[in-house]
């Protein structure tokens, strides 16, 4: 079942954290541009406000949220109710796909990761972007959650155990940058993207959908693509 409880309750709260932590979003923007393909049809899955949509050029997204889809329909966002479980999406039908601080929120993650598959076109894009819960700052995340209206009921995962779960999902070349050094309610500049991870919070995957790969998920249920 999809948590959006506090997403309809706080939805403006929500909002504003991109306009007090303008440095912090600015070196997310940075770091998922590092990865994000520049053309084709792409669709961000979570698209909450449309705040990373909108300045990214993504047309359409997926969002449970009632309150987050009106919002992000202001900025210009098709936004569709659904969840990543289950994409209102054909199959092979975008070209890309976006995910950003979601993971987190995700019922099934290889229930989402399948379904990204599904709807992706042969040698199409999936990028994620995550809260490292074994990053430093990550830890701390971790530890004060239970405090914070948002993350109360979030599950953050290790950079390790998404990357795992998009292998298990069948995308292959997979690569990562991160960024976000230190706690986002001190910066006072962008932080750099770097290569890898483990030391930044924030965590972008990129992976790829073979040209000429089934999907293992699917195989193993003894469906296709």
């Amino acid at each position: 079942m999809p948590k959006t409880d506090s997403f309809e309750t706080h939805t403006e709260r929500y909002d504003a954290w991109f306009e007090t932590h303008r440095y912090a979003f600015e070196s997310e923007l940075q770091a998922v541009r590092t990865l994000l393909p520049h053309n084709g049809r792409g669709v961000e899955i979570g698209v909450g406000t449309g705040q990373f949509a909108a300045k990214l050029g993504i047309a359409v997204g997926v969002e449970p949220s009632a309150a987050m889809r009106q919002l992000a329909g202001r900025r210009g966002v098709e936004a569709i109710d659904g969840v990543a479980e289950a994409l209102p999406l054909p199959d092979a039908s975008v070209d890309y796909a976006l995910m950003v601080t979601t993971v987190c929120f995700l019922d099934d993650i290889d229930a989402a990761f399948a379904e990204v598959y599904r709807v992706l076109a042969p040698g199409g894009a999936f990028v994620v972007g995550l809260i490292d819960r074994e990053s430093p700052l990550g830890q701390e995340y971790q530890r004060r959650k239970r405090r914070n209206v948002f993350y109360k009921e979030a599950v953050f995962y290790s950079a390790s155990e998404v990357e795992s779960a998009l292998r298990h999902a069948g995308f292959r070349k997979l690569r990562a940058v991160q960024t976000i050094f230190e706690d986002p309610e001190h910066m006072i500049q962008v932080d750099p993207v770097k290569p890898g991870y483990g030391n930044g919070v924030f965590v972008v995957f990129r992976g790829s959908k073979m040209k000429r790969e089934t999907n293992p998920v699917a195989r193993r249920q003894g469906g296709g693509q």
